[in-house]
């Protein structure tokens, strides 16, 4: 995609890493630009099923890049929101690899992913009040809906920063592994995640998404809507196929 963004495809996951290790992968207006490019063009393609974000260096991201912020470079895209993706998160699964700091709207992005994993090492925070801003990149949204609402209240007003550790007992974080190894463990589960019928896990995403917001009464009527075109595909009948004649199934996501 760009010097900023490297992305890397291979059996089925699509690994994006925002390559500013000089800055702590603060995220720039080619950052954002480049994440956007390169979802764009993987949410199109077959072989591709689940993404891994990352960062290079030892350091998933530390937020907005305050320098090219003061610059008027700003980390936008329309459509997308900040880094190109905290607005519109991608239809195919996402897995956050934490290495290093996560902070302000480097915790946004991944926030934004479906999956955390993060090494032991990892530090997560929202600082933006120490520097006079809000975390208005789904932070302060996204965070008292997947943590308790004393601790979300404690990292976002605080501006600390809390261990991977203490946000994997909260269920933030899905898996902690020892330092250097959360792109390992992401990029194994991705490939798990990749193994599935790619019409069912876009599915399966959406529903779960977008269901927070349905009511009881209309929840399995809005749900059908969504699964009914992947009973109907070519890929569930190759499904029960495969599974009667013992074999991996071969996905064609039709």
């Amino acid at each position: 995609m760009s010097d900023e963004v490297l992305v890397d495809v291979e059996d089925g996951v699509a690994v994006i890493t925002i390559n500013r290790p000089q800055a702590r992968n603060a995220v720039n207006g080619a950052v954002a630009r480049g994440i956007a490019a390169a979802l764009d063009e993987l949410e199109e393609r077959k072989d591709v099923a689940a993404y891994v974000l990352t960062g290079a260096g030892g350091t998933f991201c530390a937020g907005m890049d305050l320098k090219g912020f003061l610059a008027g470079d700003v980390p936008v895209v329309a459509g997308r929101g900040f880094g190109g993706l905290v607005e519109a998160p991608p239809k195919k699964p996402i897995i956050a690899a934490v290495e290093g700091y996560a902070l302000a709207g480097g915790f946004e992005l991944a926030l934004a992913c479906d999956i955390v994993i993060a090494s032991e090492e990892a530090k997560f925070g929202l600082p933006e009040p120490k520097r006079g801003l809000v975390a208005g990149a789904g932070g302060v949204m996204r965070l008292p809906r997947r943590i308790p609402y004393h601790l979300a209240m404690e990292i976002a007003l605080t501006g600390d920063h809390f261990p991977a550790a203490r946000l994997r007992e909260a269920g933030l974080v899905n898996h902690v592994t020892p330092a250097g190894e959360a792109l390992a463990r992401a990029v194994e589960l991705a490939r798990r995640i990749a193994a599935n019928a790619p019409l069912a896990l876009a599915a399966t995403k959406r529903v779960i998404v977008e269901s927070a917001d349905w009511s009881a009464e209309e929840m399995f009527e809005r749900q059908q809507e969504i699964i009914n075109p992947v009973f109907g595909s070519k890929d569930a009948m190759e499904g029960a196929a495969a599974f009667a004649e013992k074999r991996a199934p071969r996905w064609r996501g039709e």
